[in-house]
């Protein structure tokens, strides 16, 4: 391939098309998790009220939510690997907008969680693979930047529906959480559209080489071997194999676990709580939550970049013993102050541990397993979120407050600090 070539194959003038692939990533986490998922949190008061739910059904909400992402997220990669990740992510994001919009016409318990469950399934088939087609665009020292910035677009979700389902509940009155899910459902359909007319699976198909990587000789084809650094077009199931034996990829699996309970609990009933026992406006509270999406935006950026160069397992413990003292002070500094405090600390490293936990599959495994990997600990963290919800739902049904449920969260974060103490490094011969 010629020089002209190269430059043609890129998305702007001296701009390498990764770039472009990490801003779809970015919009496409927006979407699956920050309007799918978080969505939830504002919305959920009102429909709590409007639909007559108690704590621990609104808990169960959440918690049939993840299940379904969980169904996906396990063989997510897989499925990418096998279907291509732009067609499976296409598709994923069209189930979880429509899914979002019949969640507005629930009449009752049974029928949200229905709908509630759909959209995880459509959730955990965006997010695993558009996750794991970045370790194929950026080598090893740009994996862990990378995959950070991507996390960052649950931060603009939050942002968003911080600042505009409150404003919806007002304009629709008793309507608007059934507006609200419609709004957010169209959004990430939209999404859904971009990322499957832009997204490639590999570098190859740019004729190209991932970001960072230092390889010597011609520059690749369509029918060239991927470059050093770079996802090959699949790997067996029989090399899959060795993801589901290795311990560590167990350990990380184990570590990541604290992570889904812990963070869940405080993201799904942050609103509810200020709004039920702190006496915030839904208004206010939606300012607040948005304060979040603003400091989370670089968080994975920050952390993933850090991670790169203090290593994954300091950079993951320094996160949960961050983390653990949010969710602390959120329980016990009970004052406009002290929730401030905490949801800064959120916002500065709220999604900072998925980045650093992608990152790590690759460098454990390598580019080519790290889908099966990923899939794989992502199994751990969706039971974690799937069983802190209903956790929590229930100890406020039975306390009269979250604040319990706020310090079970801080508990299980510390020992994922530990736990990540704990880690290993990663061989050599995946460090490209």
């Amino acid at each position: 391939m010629t020089n002209s070539d190269y430059r043609r194959s890129r998305s702007l003038p001296g701009l390498h098309y990764g770039w472009l692939i990490l801003a779809i990533a970015v919009l496409t986490v927006m979407g699956c998790l920050g309007l799918a998922r978080f969505g939830y949190t504002m919305i959920l008061p009102a429909m709590q009220a409007d639909l007559g739910l108690s704590n621990t059904q609104t808990g169960g909400l959440a918690t049939g939510n993840f299940v379904g992402y969980l169904v996906l997220a396990v063989i997510g990669g897989a499925i990418a690997s096998r279907y291509g990740a732009r067609r499976v992510i296409g598709v994923s994001m069209l189930v979880a907008g429509v899914t979002m919009g019949l969640t507005g016409l629930s009449d009752g318990f049974e029928g949200a969680l229905f709908w509630r469950v759909l959209t995880g399934v459509g959730s955990g088939g965006s997010n695993v693979p558009v996750m794991s087609v970045l370790p194929a665009w950026f080598s090893s020292r740009r994996r862990g930047l990378a995959a950070g910035m991507a996390v960052g677009g649950s931060g603009l979700a939050l942002i968003l529906t911080g600042l505009l389902v409150p404003r919806l509940l007002e304009r629709f009155g008793a309507d608007g959480w059934r507006n609200s899910w419609l709004v957010l459902g169209l959004l990430v359909i939209g999404l859904g559209i971009l990322a499957f007319v832009l997204l490639r699976d590999r570098p190859e198909e740019k004729n190209l080489r991932p970001i960072g990587a230092e390889v010597q000789g011609p520059l690749p084809g369509p029918d060239s071997p991927p470059a050093r650094g770079s996802i090959p077009r699949a790997a067996s199931p029989l090399k899959w194999g060795r993801v589901y034996r290795s311990g560590v990829i167990w350990h990380l699996a184990l570590v990541y676990i604290a992570f889904g309970f812990s963070y869940v609990i405080y993201a799904t009933f942050f609103a509810k709580y200020l709004q039920s026992e702190a006496g915030y406006t839904e208004e206010a509270a939606g300012n607040l939550w948005a304060i979040v999406g603003w400091l989370s935006i670089f968080s994975g950026l920050v952390w993933g970049a850090l991670s790169d160069l203090i290593g994954r397992k300091i950079g993951l413990a320094l996160v949960y013993l961050t983390q653990a003292v949010c969710f602390a002070v959120f329980a016990l500094w009970r004052n406009p102050t002290g929730y401030t405090v905490s949801a800064v600390l959120f916002g500065l490293t709220g999604w900072s541990i998925p980045g650093i936990v992608a990152a790590a599959c690759g460098d454990y495994v390598g580019p080519a397993l790290a889908p099966a990997a990923l899939g794989f600990v992502t199994l751990f963290f969706g039971i974690g979120q799937a069983v802190g919800p209903s956790v929590a739902g229930a100890f406020a049904d039975a306390t009269g407050s979250f604040g319990p449920a706020f310090l079970v969260a801080a508990s299980v974060a510390l020992l994922g600090s530990i736990g990540s103490l704990l880690l290993r490094r990663p061989p050599e011969e995946h460090a490209l």
